[in-house]
């Protein structure tokens, strides 16, 4: 059983705007402090046999300049790598290229935080659906993590694949959901657009009508 209000309150999100060459990008940024040191973390976070434990399987050149495939997700191009510290990467789904960014600090008692930024251009996706889009998918790979890191390194069983239409999947899609809409009016937007497109998310994930 998923600890699913827990996990949601454990996690930090921002929204925001990059200025790119392309012009205005929206971020959605995710952050969470772990029960393990800053190498473990990175171990966790780059080596292919860890990854498909928490996330899902991935192949490819998972070094600087190399290609990454995610099984039926994204793949893309590693762009910078500064191990233990952070890493980015295209991020190439659906005929469009955005961009995400993974930094790692260590904390005070030992602890480390690990932090991912989504970088995307504005688009008319944005409008309909908000941050929440992408960010009740990162709060799942978060979850993911979580178990991971407190199973010692195991798959964890609470999350098959099945799990996100599940009770407890829905109830975490929704509090999600219901976060990233806080985090969105907390950077400046509209609070009833917010609220539109967040409904909106909640439902596609959930499987509810609007």
């Amino acid at each position: 059983m998923v600890e699913v209000t827990g996990q949601i309150n454990a996690v930090r999100r921002t929204v925001g705007e990059r200025v790119l060459e392309a012009g205005t990008a929206r971020t959605c940024t995710v952050s969470q402090v772990y029960d393990t040191g800053v190498e473990d973390l990175w171990d966790a976070v780059t080596t292919p046999e860890r990854i498909a434990r928490w996330f899902l399987p991935v192949s490819g050149d998972l070094r600087l300049g190399g290609r990454y495939q995610l099984e039926g997700n994204a793949g893309g191009t590693i762009e910078r790598c500064d191990p233990p510290k952070s890493f980015s990467a295209t991020w190439e789904y659906g005929g469009q290229t955005s961009w995400i960014e993974v930094r790692l600090t260590p904390e005070e008692d030992g602890r480390a935080r690990f932090e991912l930024e989504h970088i995307a251009h504005v688009d008319d996706r944005w409008g309909e659906f908000g941050p929440g889009a992408v960010g009740i998918g990162w709060d799942m790979g978060l979850l993911g993590l979580s178990l991971h890191l407190a199973s010692g390194g195991s798959a964890p069983d609470e999350v098959g694949a099945d799990w996100p239409v599940t009770d407890e999947g829905k109830e975490f899609s929704r509090q999600s959901g219901e976060a990233w809409f806080e985090a969105h009016v907390a950077a400046g937007a509209d609070e009833a657009a917010a609220r539109a497109a967040a409904d909106r998310t909640i439902a596609a994930y959930t499987g509810a009508a609007e």
